[in-house]
């Protein structure tokens, strides 16, 4: 009897240890098991936030073509920088040409939209990419738009035969036919900062 007694104390003991092991466990478990999707989504949320990368091999895909020229940007200029890849975008075409405008740009007007400069002007023109009214680009207030000039410079870079494959300056070149032809490669690396620092912005 005392024997039975005992087992049966021993089992009811062993049966409520294990029943509160249990509850303390699932009391333990449920609150772990909720908060980690709260701080599983932090991250997530982090990098919803990012701007994704630029591909820079797009940017520069034949690499930089001689010394490298730079200059530091006002506020003016970053936003024609901007427009400039504003208006690649709408005119549906990727980074390397936004490179290609942007360096032109920086070549042409250092990125400012320059209006007549008198005697010191190179003919008419005028703009970020100084392009003439009198050789058909349109006229003084289209030139002058940033939009309107950088869709008109990429226009006549889409004519370019396998522009994609050629060196910045060359294609800069075939659209711009400067008297200075090889000028444009020293702005490569800068326009393609510019473009690797806005495309997403």
């Amino acid at each position: 009897m005392n024997t039975t007694i005992l087992n049966t104390t021993i089992l009811r003991k062993s049966v409520l240890g294990i029943a509160g092991l249990a509850v303390a466990g699932g009391l333990a478990a449920g609150p772990l098991n909720h908060d980690t999707p709260t701080i599983d989504t932090r991250p997530v949320a982090a990098v919803q936030t990012d701007k994704p990368a630029v591909d820079t091999a797009k940017l520069i895909p034949h690499g930089v073509q001689g010394d490298q020229s730079h200059i530091d940007l006002d506020d003016e200029q970053t936003a024609n920088a901007k427009a400039i890849i504003a208006a690649t975008k709408k005119a549906g075409m990727d980074e390397r040409a936004a490179v290609v405008s942007i360096a032109t740009s920086l070549q042409e007007s250092k990125l400012e939209n320059l209006g007549h400069l008198g005697d010191r002007n190179d003919h008419d023109s005028q703009g970020l990419f100084q392009q003439r009214p009198s050789s058909g680009w349109g006229t003084v207030e289209q030139i002058t738009d940033p939009e309107y000039a950088t869709l008109a410079f990429l226009k006549g870079l889409k004519q370019v035969d396998g522009w994609q494959d050629m060196p910045l300056t060359r294609a800069a070149q075939t659209v711009q036919v400067s008297a200075y032809p090889d000028h444009y490669a020293q702005w490569e690396q800068q326009a393609a900062d510019l473009v690797a620092e806005h495309w997403n912005s």
